[in-house]
């Protein structure tokens, strides 16, 4: 059970209000201190003009392969996180409340208050790509990255100017720029023709919405090499079934980035206000596939000679195959003229950490 105490400050007066339990406080105004008892007795002190350097940043999608990287990050910098979820119950067992005493879970019809309570909003939510597709999961592809987009963006632009998050970090992918073994992708590309190419069109188009006094950054996320999800957790298992070959051609380009290099560029992008607009997250060194197969069978110590045949890598992702099939080449100018240093550049070392990294706790 958890109980919130709010103090309000009129001049030299301070009247105390107590209510029933709520999963996320609720800001009122600049002056509004908000202080949150949770079910473990653990304090969580909250002002939206406190520390600079400790932001209140409400997450959709923090539950999935990224965002479950991110919060860990967050929380390890003293930030606070609100985790805007449709399930709480999932929620609880990716973050249980033991290991996650800081957090505040909220369903859908307590998003207002979080996002109002916020100085900044990360939106990651959207249905895994790397699945098999139909034309259901498409639809559903889709309308989980448009619906949520829509939800947060009309939230923030409906909250007054004492209440309302002054940045806003939304992904989409470099499937907005259609694929090619021959051209180079940067942030002034135009998009593609293809599905991916129109989901990422609308999903940017939503997120575009904002409030003009918002500072958004629009991260357009390449493969993202970690253990635990991910294109590269589904293909290992054919890599090292078909020893070790690459996949399709090998001639088509794999632009990827390391997670941890990604969650950097996700924090940078929050607390500096040079980041704003379009930023692709990939490597500054992406690689044809077959380089890719080469260093992942060094690192695994498999060999890289027989090619794992289209029908494999289709019979696991189906229509989603194309995405590693055909490829792009993108390059991240804009994250190299900000100063990000990437951990990761090169492919072999990223590999290397993610293969041997262990599952975080």
């Amino acid at each position: 059970m958890e109980l919130c105490r709010a103090t309000f400050s009129w001049a030299n007066s301070v009247v105390p209000f107590f209510h029933t339990p709520q999963p996320a406080p609720i800001f009122v105004g600049k002056r509004c201190r908000i202080v949150c008892v949770n079910n473990n007795n653990t304090s969580i002190n909250q002002t939206q003009n406190g520390d600079a350097n400790q932001m209140v940043i409400s997450i959709t999608g923090a539950t999935g392969f990224i965002g479950r990287r991110l919060v860990q990050r967050l929380l390890a910098e003293k930030h606070s996180v609100h985790v805007l979820t449709r399930s709480r119950s999932k929620a609880q067992l990716v973050f249980p409340v033991n290991d996650f005493p800081g957090i505040i879970i909220a369903e859908e019809p307590e998003w207002k208050n979080c996002i109002q309570g916020s100085n900044a909003v990360v939106n990651l939510a959207g249905m895994p790509i790397s699945t098999r597709w139909s034309s259901e999961i498409k639809r559903e592809i889709k309308q989980s990255r448009i619906n949520v987009t829509s939800k947060v963006v009309d939230i923030i632009n409906q909250s007054g100017d004492d209440v309302r998050p002054t940045v806003l970090v939304s992904a989409t992918a470099i499937g907005y720029y259609g694929t090619s073994e021959t051209q180079v992708f940067d942030e002034q590309s135009p998009s593609g023709n293809d599905y991916l190419s129109e989901v990422c069109r609308e999903w940017e188009e939503r997120a575009l919405n904002v409030n003009e006094d918002v500072r958004l950054v629009l991260i357009r996320i390449g493969v993202v090499l970690g253990k635990e999800g991910g294109a590269l957790a589904k293909m290992i298992p054919l890599f090292m079934m078909f020893a070790g070959g690459p996949l399709g051609t090998g001639n088509q380009w794999f632009s990827w980035i390391h997670l941890d290099d990604l969650v950097n560029l996700i924090c940078e992008a929050l607390s500096k206000p040079s980041y704003k607009g379009i930023i692709n997250g990939t490597s500054p060194n992406p690689v044809r596939f077959t380089e890719m197969c080469e260093h992942l069978g060094e690192v695994l110590g498999r060999p890289s000679w027989l090619p794992v045949p289209d029908f494999a890598l289709k019979a696991v992702l189906g229509e989603g195959a194309f995405i590693v099939l055909e490829g792009q080449r993108v390059l991240p100018v804009k994250a190299k003229e900000l100063g990000f240093s990437f951990r990761y550049p090169y492919i072999k070392d990223a590999l290397k950490a993610t293969v041997s990294s262990k599952k975080p706790s």
